[in-house]
């Protein structure tokens, strides 16, 4: 046993120094250079919320960062810098934050954050649009899609969030779902290149206790339509 302890000893050193590594890796506040920028500031429907975005105008290739101030703490929201700035939209219950993030001309994607001892972080590897799409890849709908080598996609909630989309005659528990919508054009290569749309509001709903996406019956036969190209 005793030849068997430096080892121990050894792990234990290692197990914390990667600790200690992660919490350094955490930055105490924006770098230089990261401006705030009042007008996108959000706080949440308490206000024991804030989220912050930063702007910096120093690179040729301006970057955001979102910082959260929540109960005498102040967090980097997300490690990745965004090209723009974002729309973010806390449930009623304040467990869950959604980010919806601009990706480029006429594309945009959706971010989900829930809320652990910690703070905010991520609930998915991937971004909360991706998956998505992902499932529309899933569905039967997809066989209908004109397929290309590159698409340019956008991901949305649709209205009704903040009501639990009572609008739409439905009677769903509250902080449950979101709704999303996604739209896509594709480059389409020819005699003349182009782009057509090949989704055009394909509904779809994510369940925020289970994790799974479904399509509810009141959205099939408008998401029939929605993969007819135009």
């Amino acid at each position: 046993m005793k030849g068997r302890t430096p080892w121990i000893g050894l792990l234990i050193a290692c197990s914390i120094g990667v600790c200690v590594g992660a919490a350094a890796a955490q930055p105490a506040a924006p770098p230089a250079g990261y401006k705030i920028d009042e007008e996108y500031t959000q706080k949440s429907p308490d206000g024991a919320t804030t989220i912050e975005q930063y702007l910096n105008k120093d690179t040729d290739d301006w970057k955001w960062q979102f910082w959260v101030r929540r109960q005498g703490t102040f967090t980097l929201l997300d490690p990745e810098p965004a090209g723009y700035a974002a729309d973010f939209i806390f449930t009623k219950d304040l467990k869950w934050i959604v980010r919806v993030q601009k990706t480029g001309s006429g594309e945009s994607t959706l971010y989900l954050y829930r809320l652990k001892p910690q703070g905010y972080v991520h609930a998915s590897k991937k971004p909360l649009g991706d998956l998505a799409w992902d499932y529309l890849k899933t569905r039967r709908d997809w066989r209908k899609i004109v397929k290309a080598p590159e698409y340019h996609t956008s991901a949305h909630l649709l209205d009704g969030f903040e009501e639990n989309y009572r609008g739409l005659g439905v009677d769903w528990p509250a902080n449950r779902y979101l709704l999303i919508a996604l739209s896509g054009d594709a480059d389409v290569k020819g005699r003349k290149p182009m782009q057509t749309g090949v989704v055009n509001c394909w509904r779809c709903r994510y369940d925020l206790q289970t994790g799974k996406f479904d399509v509810p019956a009141l959205f099939l036969g408008d998401n029939a339509k929605a993969v007819v190209p135009k």
